[in-house]
């Protein structure tokens, strides 16, 4: 068993968009992913890192054709075991070799980007999903931002000296990834450079939960009516350029070529 399959084995996947940090990111996405949608009933959609079907079964109980893939058992059989008209692989988002080209209206990649270390695969994540997207698909790239994680980890819990001494920082606090550590985290201008590599035309980007992982504690004091002003004023801001980099996650909307 990876590193990745251990760690997700013991996460509780399936709590985690039920925070309300959690939901921020969820309806942001959902808006997105429904823009992307538009009027059209008859559309195939893809999740790549699908987990345990946090977007699959929603998007398939709105009657859409849903497929997911998932690398780690565990969350696989939870999904599985749900009964839901989803159909489901396990697999690596580097190799859909059993799937075929042009296939799905929408591709959903909310994981699998995390884990990938280098341009060189995350280009071949990228390159897999370009293949089964259809011409002028949209493919739905997210990422861990660089800043989030060093605000929240090196100096949040007081972690900082900790990884310089491991030099897991370079000069100007880009993270420095192993393929022995769990996630790797990205700057706007490592995204545009994947972007370039693999000849993506962007259509726009958005944070996907912006501030709100910095805000647990006071999100989960705010009362209903405070929270939905608060989802008011995150869909309102989360493609502005001067909040993406700080988001703890970001996704890029790419159109198929």
């Amino acid at each position: 068993m990876t590193n990745l399959e251990k760690y997700y084995s013991k996460f509780k996947e399936e709590n985690r968009l039920r925070t309300r940090h959690g939901t921020v990111e969820f309806v942001t996405s959902m808006k997105y992913i429904h823009e992307a949608i538009g009027n059209r009933r008859d559309v195939k959609i893809l999740d790549i890192g699908a987990a345990t079907g946090a977007y699959s079964i929603p998007l398939s109980r709105e009657g859409f054709d849903v497929t997911a893939v998932e690398l780690v058992s565990h969350n696989l059989e939870i999904l599985r075991s749900k009964h839901e008209n989803v159909k489901t692989w396990k697999g690596d988002a580097r190799n859909l070799s059993f799937l075929d080209e042009n296939t799905f209206d929408i591709t959903i990649m909310f994981g699998p980007l995390y884990h990938l270390h280098n341009n060189e695969e995350r280009a071949k994540a990228m390159l897999e999903a370009h293949r089964v997207t259809k011409k002028d698909g949209f493919i739905f790239a997210a990422y861990i931002m660089n800043e989030y994680a060093v605000l929240q980890y090196c100096f949040g819990e007081g972690k900082i000296n900790e990884c310089l001494e491991k030099k897991s920082l370079s000069d100007d606090f880009h993270t420095i990834t192993t393929d022995d550590d769990l996630y790797s985290y990205v700057r706007l201008e490592d995204i545009n450079s994947l972007n370039e590599k693999c000849g993506f035309e962007r259509v726009k980007m958005f944070a996907q939960d912006g501030p709100s992982d910095y805000m647990r504690k006071t999100l989960n004091a705010m009362t209903d009516e405070l929270f939905s002003h608060f989802i008011e004023y995150h869909l309102a801001t989360c493609e502005r350029n001067e909040l993406l980099g700080a988001s703890s996650h970001v996704v890029d909307v790419l159109k198929n070529w």
